[in-house]
Parts: structure tokens; sequence; C-alpha cells
């Protein structure tokens, strides 16, 4: 009986969007971030790496750990916007 719910379960899942296309939200997002070079994500994650460690010689170390958190944001950011030119957005042109 759990075997058929899977299946059924499945079943409705490919059903959902079986084009496998992006919503306008996605298609809005990739249509502008596409337009960004890739380093300016690097390059925003070496500024908040840089600025962490000077927010943490100057002892403001909660200010520090924010700032420092920042930056796995910006190159996982980075990484998307590098997917979409690769094989989202632009490989659809």
């Amino acid at each position: 009986m759990e075997t058929n719910d899977l299946k059924d379960l499945k079943r409705k899942a490919d059903q959902v969007n079986p084009q496998h296309k992006e919503g306008p939200v996605a298609a809005a997002i990739e249509k502008y971030t596409s337009k960004l070079p890739s380093d300016v994500f690097l390059w925003a994650a070496l500024g908040s790496m840089a600025i962490s460690a000077t927010l943490k010689i100057m002892r403001k170390d909660e200010e520090a750990l924010f700032v420092g958190q920042w930056a796995p944001s910006f190159l996982l950011l980075g990484n998307y916007n590098k997917m979409i030119k690769l094989a989202g957005y632009e490989a659809d042109k």
C-alpha cells in the first residue's frame, strides 16, 4: 500500500511542471542577474572578509562575525550566477 502511495505521489509531481519551465519570478531574476559579471560576487565576498578582519582588529567582534558571514552568501550567489550563464538564461538565446 505504501508503494502505491509513492507511485501516486510521483505521478502527481510529474504532472505539476511537465515542460520544466521556470516561473515568472525566477525568469525575471535570471534575466537581470545574468547581466552581472561573476567576479562582482567574488569581489563582494573578498570585501566582506576584509571588512570583517578590520572590524575584528578594532575589537568589534559581533560586527566582524556579522559581516564575515556574508562571504559564503556572496559566493553562492556567484555560483548561481555562473550556472545561469552556462545552463540557464543565456543558453536559451
